[in-house]
């Protein structure tokens, strides 16, 4: 049916994202069929009771294989799209968090809707209940949602070494609900800050500011000429020049001949590209950048009848910034 009705880029993406959970989904649409039938007909009360388990393991499956599709769709596209625009890792991750969200969201009314759950009066009450909270309790729910925005956020992590506006610089020790240890350089006192102060501070992160230098050799086996290295060279630098989180400027290509016999018969390019970026998530992120731009650069010189062997040799060099 796919390969019928379907496009080549259709069938290409529907490979990439549904193949994996084509039998889970044949299995999510009969259990959904059944639940509607259930709903539909009359039934006795105990066959109620059953349908509504039925129901809550209907919206469960649902959600979680959406979301699961939601996120290989968005790995396709990523890969798809990452090498012709720039594309901003924290803020696909956030679309992604959002995406699951409003999923959850949707299926819970959805859920409600049709079991008559009076989700207007469970949210008033909900929203009585919490304003009462608040009123009491106003400081210390700042201090604590200031803890979530850290955990979600992350602009540093325990053993960061961070600066704040009021001179404080040291490093994190811990992170808690309502408030952040730092252990003052030189000093060795211990500062603790609400949470809720620093989600409104400029944070200067001396730690986070990381810079991975990857290496990769192209090996030619025979000599390259001048015109030649100059065509690599402008190849490899377009590669990634259009890369969120790589820094192109200081890309490096040399070019070294390797000498038998009193002359020259094999030349071999040394690259080495930067990475940029704050933190795992996002530093994994763009080490697949990275990796799709390899591809291309190899594509591209292959169309000009170079050929070469690539070596990745692992030699990632993490160097944050001198403090």
């Amino acid at each position: 049916m796919t390969t019928r009705f379907l496009s080549t880029q259709g069938t290409r993406m529907y490979n990439k994202v549904v193949s994996d959970y084509q039998n889970l989904l044949v299995l999510t649409v009969v259990l959904v069929l059944i639940d509607l039938t259930l709903l539909l007909i009359p039934k006795p009360n105990w066959l109620n009771y059953l349908e509504f388990a039925l129901a809550l393991l209907v919206a469960i499956m649902v959600g979680w294989l959406t979301s699961r599709l939601f996120e290989k769709f968005y790995q396709a596209y990523l890969q798809e799209n990452a090498l012709s625009r720039k594309i901003n890792a924290e803020l696909l991750m956030v679309g992604n968090v959002v995406a699951d969200t409003a999923i959850f969201l949707i299926i819970f009314f959805i859920f409600a809707q049709t079991h008559q759950v009076n989700v207007l009066g469970l949210t008033a009450s909900l929203g009585l209940g919490g304003l009462a909270i608040a009123f009491a309790a106003q400081q210390t729910l700042e201090q604590l949602l200031g803890g979530i925005i850290l955990y979600i956020d992350r602009p540093f992590v325990i053993d960061d070494y961070i600066g704040l506006p009021d001179g404080t610089f040291g490093r994190v020790e811990s992170i808690g609900l309502r408030s952040t240890k730092i252990r003052n350089s030189g000093k060795g006192t211990l500062t603790i800050v609400p949470n809720s102060s620093l989600t409104s501070m400029s944070i200067e992160n001396f730690t986070g500011a990381k810079k991975v230098v990857s290496l990769v050799y192209l090996t030619f086996y025979r000599v390259v000429l001048e015109d030649e290295r100059a065509l690599i060279r402008q190849v490899i630098l377009e590669s990634t020049n259009e890369i969120f989180g790589i820094d192109s400027r200081n890309t490096d290509v040399t070019f070294k001949d390797t000498i038998q016999e009193g002359r020259a018969n094999m030349t071999q390019a040394q690259i080495n590209f930067f990475i940029l970026g704050s933190g795992e998530m996002s530093m994994d992120m763009r080490r697949q950048l990275l990796d799709m731009a390899k591809q291309s650069m190899t594509l591209r010189l292959k169309e000009y009848g170079i050929s070469f062997d690539i070596e990745e040799r692992p030699i990632d060099v993490d160097a944050p910034i001198t403090i």
